[in-house]
């Protein structure tokens, strides 16, 4: 997810959810945390040799352990400039970043084995799905794969009108637009635009809790968020919130991560 700036400091106003947790600090902005992103990755298998992009790759977390693996090429497409500059000191040399859209990335046709993005589709209408899947889909040779980690909601049978409450509870506090999809839906999705899922893995929705956050930012990580929160007024409550209607809807919410691959006769 492309964000205004990713260094700590002060609230300023309606920010979407995950930027303003960017700005207060926090670095892992990912409904399953980093132990979901690890799971993906290790699905994913070895990436050396192999054609990486990222769509949306923000502070950088996941492709610092892209390019760890030693690819052929790893290329983050962020629409933030004020991110990039980030990213790059992160990738230090070991690939390189491109300022564009996700929807329309720039980048050739079938120029990649495998594309990523985390977080990213969730924060999309029904359009603006479409469009970036298709748009992973032209990246990807015949047989490449797909890595994405969402928000979900569960069961696969849950009616349409919880569906909509829990959408509308979560615009509040977030002020934006989320539209998370079952499992079934998510995988519907994907197979639309001819990538086959292969792989899903689900944890619990837990971004805002103690247990998640020292997890994901390390204990240094994490009392330097809380106290950034709390120095803050406007931006606690917003975060109070926001934790408030994850927890209030934590039975009908999961992180998935879905691998799925790019079939040779799309």
């Amino acid at each position: 997810m492309a964000v205004p700036d990713d260094r700590p400091g002060p609230y300023r106003g309606p920010l979407p959810g995950y930027a303003l947790l960017r700005s207060l600090g926090k670095r892992v902005v990912r409904p399953g945390g980093a132990k979901l992103t690890h799971t993906m990755l290790a699905a994913l298998g070895d990436l050396s040799g192999l054609d990486v992009v990222e769509i949306a790759p923000g502070t950088g977390t996941t492709a610092s352990a892209v390019v760890a693996q030693g690819p052929r090429s790893y290329t983050g497409v962020e629409r933030d400039t004020l991110t990039t500059s980030g990213l790059e000191r992160v990738l230090d040399g070991r690939g390189i970043v491109l300022v564009g859209d996700a929807s329309a990335t720039g980048l050739g046709a079938q120029s990649a084995d495998v594309v990523i993005g985390e977080a990213l589709l969730t924060m999309q209408g029904d359009t603006g799905k479409d469009t970036i899947v298709a748009e992973v889909h032209r990246l990807l040779r015949a047989g490449g794969r797909c890595a994405v980690h969402e928000l979900a909601l569960t069961p696969d049978d849950l009616e349409d009108r919880v569906k909509q409450d829990i959408r509308r509870a979560l615009a509040r506090p977030l002020k934006v637009n989320a539209r998370p999809l079952t499992v079934r839906e998510w995988t519907t999705l994907l197979a639309r635009h001819g990538l086959a899922v292969e792989r899903v893995e689900t944890a619990p929705m837990a971004l805002l809790e103690p247990r998640r956050v020292i997890a994901d930012e390390g204990p240094l990580g994490a009392a330097r968020l809380a106290r950034n929160i709390v120095s803050n007024p406007a931006a606690r409550e917003r975060v109070r919130e926001m934790r408030g209607v994850f927890r209030t809807h934590r039975d009908r919410l999961t992180a998935v991560a879905l691998i799925a691959r790019k079939t040779a006769s799309s």
